[in-house]
């Protein structure tokens, strides 16, 4: 076991994003944890399925090798320790490698995200998520009812993120919501060549522009900037992107159109959008998380 490093991409997780527990979950929901702990106890020796962000993690694993371990997966989770043992042997069964956990039988795990040093933080509890992002952590809610990902692309960890209160601040969407359209390409267009504040997935994504740079012969990563954005909007993206040193290998700016069709055919591991209408539409054809962040996700 190695301590963390600041080379590491460390993602925290909990046990119904890594895993499919929606059945075992509807017990733990009903308020009866003996229940709960007795159903996973009688089924420890019974591997669980994969769940939504389950391709991502195993591909991201994938970059660890016999000599260096680029990246970490921790349990974080809302379990208790007996269905922590299950967890882990079903880590094992599925061939992902799960050394740390924590289980918080029921309450509030966020604050175990700092002394671990996460990058990100997947959860299908959405005030966990919420908690995590207000404490300045990359996070998103697992929506449990998306597809599971394609198998198109083995060698490749492909992740894909809107923009505006993912990769950068609300600040042009804040302007797009009290001005309309008009205003807001104007602005954009005033303001092309000023770089976008960061928002709350730009360490996400600068972690993973590291973990590509350190290099793995037989796994890469493929990212895409899906977004509503169109031009002359598409400028001050990608010149905040050239700001910050980061590359997209992909960007589409749809102007309003549905994503998840153009999602489809990019096939990601998974997918962040901060607006539930673009992430229920995704969650039908990729595996998908809500990013309650920006304007867009404050109560009015």
């Amino acid at each position: 076991m190695t301590a963390f490093s600041d080379n590491k991409l460390v993602v925290a997780i909990s046990s119904r994003a890594l895993f499919n527990f929606e059945e075992e979950n509807t017990l733990f929901e009903s308020g009866d944890p003996k229940a709960y702990m007795t159903l996973q106890l009688e089924r420890l020796d019974v591997a669980a399925r994969p769940g939504i962000a389950f391709s991502l993690i195993k591909k991201l694993l994938a970059f660890n090798d016999t000599t260096t371990q680029r990246v970490e997966v921790v349990i974080l989770s809302r379990n208790d320790p007996v269905s922590g043992m299950r967890i882990f042997r079903s880590g094992h069964a599925n061939e992902i490698k799960l050394e740390r956990g924590v289980f918080t039988q029921g309450r509030s795990p966020f604050r175990y995200l700092r002394p671990l040093g996460a990058h990100l933080f997947l959860s299908a509890n959405a005030e966990d998520v919420r908690e995590a992002l207000a404490a300045g952590f990359p996070a998103a809610r697992v929506l449990t009812e998306s597809v599971q990902a394609g198998t198109n692309y083995p060698d490749e960890v492909r992740i894909a993120f809107d923009g505006d209160a993912v990769l950068f601040s609300d600040e042009a969407e804040r302007v797009f919501q009290d001005q309309g359209l008009d205003a807001f390409q104007r602005h954009e267009l005033s303001k092309a060549a000023q770089p976008l504040p960061g928002g709350p997935f730009k360490p996400l994504l600068t972690a993973l522009h590291r973990l590509q740079q350190a290099g793995n012969g037989s796994m890469r990563i493929r990212t895409a900037l899906v977004t509503a954005r169109s031009a002359p909007a598409h400028e001050r993206a990608i010149r905040t992107l050239m700001d910050w040193d980061i590359r997209v290998d992909e960007a589409m700016f749809l102007g309003g159109l549905p994503k998840g069709e153009f999602l489809r055919e990019f096939e990601p591991d998974f997918f962040f959008d901060d607006q539930t209408r673009h992430v229920d539409h995704a969650a039908r054809h990729v595996p998908s998380g809500h990013v309650a962040s920006g304007i867009s996700n404050q109560t009015r």
